[in-house]
């Protein structure tokens, strides 16, 4: 049982870095387009979320938001397979939104990560 339990730890402890590795992997692409913006000044106050964060209280743009990360999650590698929806990103699209630079990144985010098909070996770029 004792051999079972370090084998358990063993994995536990690779799904942690996986994941850990998997979300700076996110965060950096993520910045790298934001920067590509211009956001130099703002790409860590964009990227950052809490507790407090709120979405925008125009509903319109909460829609769009949502339909461009869609698009983001359809035709870009920017989330690896099996990271699912990461709703953090949901806030910060709609903060672009916010600041009509939404469209711009996902231009940016096709071109910079665009889907490869049958091939998921994103970690390349």
């Amino acid at each position: 049982a004792a051999k079972n339990t370090g084998l358990e730890w063993e994995k536990l402890n690779y799904d942690i870095h996986t994941l850990r590795y998997t979300r700076r992997e996110v965060r950096s692409r993520w910045k790298k387009i934001l920067l590509q913006l211009g956001y130099q000044c703002e790409v860590d106050a964009l990227l950052s979320v809490n507790k407090q964060s709120r979405y925008s209280r125009d509903q319109e743009h909460f829609s769009r938001a949502i339909e461009l990360l869609k698009q983001l999650l359809e035709h870009t590698c920017l989330f690896p397979p099996g990271t699912g929806h990461q709703s953090r990103y949901l806030y910060v699209m709609d903060r672009l939104v916010s600041l009509d630079s939404a469209e711009d990144f996902v231009r940016l985010a096709r071109e910079k990560y665009p889907k490869k098909d049958g091939l998921q070996n994103i970690f390349l770029s």
